[in-house]
């Protein structure tokens, strides 16, 4: 235990003196928000109202058992796991939403997640906790060349990822939760390094699908979870299991 949690703190200090990414801006429906700034916003009087929920600044969660994994929220200084935003974008199911993320060393390969969770109340007052309420909508590891999905992003698509709210989904208030996952110090646990960013909207439309299985954060990953230890330099070329639930559709 001690051992684990040393190892922990020194890859966190490690990680702490490198850039890392985080998503600085969402466009939904062709409106463009801009994401939560951590060198900035803190500092802003009154507060700039934003769709994205804090966060601490741009250093990974590494603790899986973690609140902070949820939407890398404030467990130490604030809500915990995510402090709601002020505001929401309002989006039609079907629509695609980008979003632009902030660059990241070309040595973090990794894949790209999202998932969804329904508010059953108001979404700028509503904490998921500990509770099982997310799905997965999104994901990529390898483009079909075998290009990792984050080497793709910062070089191809210039930082901006596009995902797509499933077309029946019934109409609510969502978070949207995405992330990127790194492995380059994922050979052993802990070391994977994960940047989630959490993203409040409201989904409008006639569907009227919805999952029934789901996941929690923490929960959903742990150190036995396909994907998350991943010698990158032994098994970089090969296929790569991306963690987590299957993709709901």
């Amino acid at each position: 235990m001690f051992k684990s949690v040393l190892a922990l703190s020194l890859l966190s200090i490690l990680v702490s003196v490198h850039g890392h990414g985080y998503v600085q801006e969402v466009v939904v429906d062709s409106v463009r928000y801009s994401g939560y700034l951590p060198d900035t916003d803190p500092y802003e009087i009154p507060p700039p109202q934003r769709i994205v929920r804090k966060i601490p600044g741009t250093n990974p969660v590494m603790d899986l058992d973690s609140i902070d994994i949820q939407c890398n929220g404030f467990s130490a200084g604030g809500s915990p796991g995510s402090a709601p935003a002020p505001i929401f974008a309002t989006v039609a199911a079907g629509s695609s939403i980008n979003v632009n993320w902030t660059t990241m060393l070309e040595s973090h390969l990794g894949s790209i997640l999202t998932y969804m969770a329904h508010a059953p109340t108001d979404i700028t007052k509503w904490n998921p906790g500990t509770s099982a309420v997310w799905f997965k909508i999104d994901e990529v590891a390898k483009t079909a060349n075998g290009t990792w999905a984050t080497i793709n992003l910062f070089t191809n698509l210039k930082g901006i990822y596009n995902f797509t709210i499933p077309a029946n989904l019934k109409p609510g208030q969502y978070i949207i939760r995405h992330e990127i996952i790194t492995l380059q110090t994922a050979g052993e646990y802990p070391g994977v390094q994960v940047y989630p960013s959490c993203i409040q909207v409201e989904v409008t439309g006639s569907g009227t699908a919805f999952p029934t299985s789901f996941v929690s954060f923490p929960g959903a990953y742990n150190a036995s979870t396909p994907g998350i230890v991943f010698d990158l330099y032994l098994h970089g070329r090969d296929p790569y299991p991306i963690p987590g639930p299957p993709v709901w559709s």
